[in-house]
């Protein structure tokens, strides 16, 4: 038995660009009078801008220094520097192996789903030359909520018409982990503190099919009566 479904999350399993958003939201905060670092920008992991944007004002002591029209200006800036970075973007950026692992589930006839909160998710996976692996790519467009909601899971679901509890979805951010469990799908965690994942990684070096045909088999199974 396989899952019907696999679903990535971009930023951090496809590709790294924490590093390009890092960079932008930076210049938007020093211009504001806020400084912060790379650590701070792990908190920003898979939660959208505008949430991003209000962490970094609470951070900087200015949460309510911004009308909502300065603050979408302030997100606006933010990501016309952030796109103008990703012309930085190749084939060459796909993190390791990801290249290998969506080849492989396209072998065995499963269905390939994207769910990122970001707008630009289209372009960057043209960008990185493996728009055509998936069957159904969910961005911010499709949703209301940002994770840990689960509804851009379950928009990928739903756009590749499966069920989630028949899909593994894999993140790299807590609140992304987080949402694929509440969306009921099998959850996959690459990197450190992913505590709540059914299955946590190290790198995506670790990832294959072979790894999460063997976290499938592994799951508890419900049986009805």
């Amino acid at each position: 038995m396989t899952p019907d479904a696999v679903v990535f999350d971009l930023d951090g399993v496809i590709t790294d660009t924490a590093h390009l958003h890092f960079l932008a939201w930076r210049a938007v905060a020093q211009e504001i009078g806020i400084a912060f670092d790379e650590s701070f920008n792990e908190q920003l992991k898979g939660i959208s801008r505008m949430d991003s944007l209000q962490r970094i004002l609470q951070h900087g002591g200015k949460a309510g220094a911004f009308s909502d029209k300065q603050r979408l200006a302030l997100a606006g800036k933010k990501n016309d520097l952030y796109v103008r970075s990703l012309a930085s973007l190749t084939q060459a950026s796909l993190l390791p192996g990801i290249r290998e692992v969506l080849a492989e589930i396209r072998a065995a006839k499963v269905k390939i789903g994207l769910a990122s909160v970001s707008l630009n998710a289209p372009g960057i996976v043209q960008a990185l030359g493996v728009y055509k692996a998936f069957d159904f790519c969910a961005d911010a467009s499709r949703i209301a909520c940002s994770k840990p909601d689960p509804e851009i899971f379950l928009a990928a679901c739903a756009g590749l018409k499966v069920r989630p509890e028949s899909a593994i979805g894999i993140e790299d951010a807590a609140a992304g982990v987080e949402a694929i469990n509440a969306a009921g799908m099998l959850s996959v965690g690459i990197g450190s503190g992913l505590e709540q994942a059914g299955l946590q990684l190290h790198s995506t070096r670790e990832l294959t099919w072979k790894c999460l045909t063997d976290f499938w088999a592994s799951r508890p199974v419900l049986i009805r009566n």
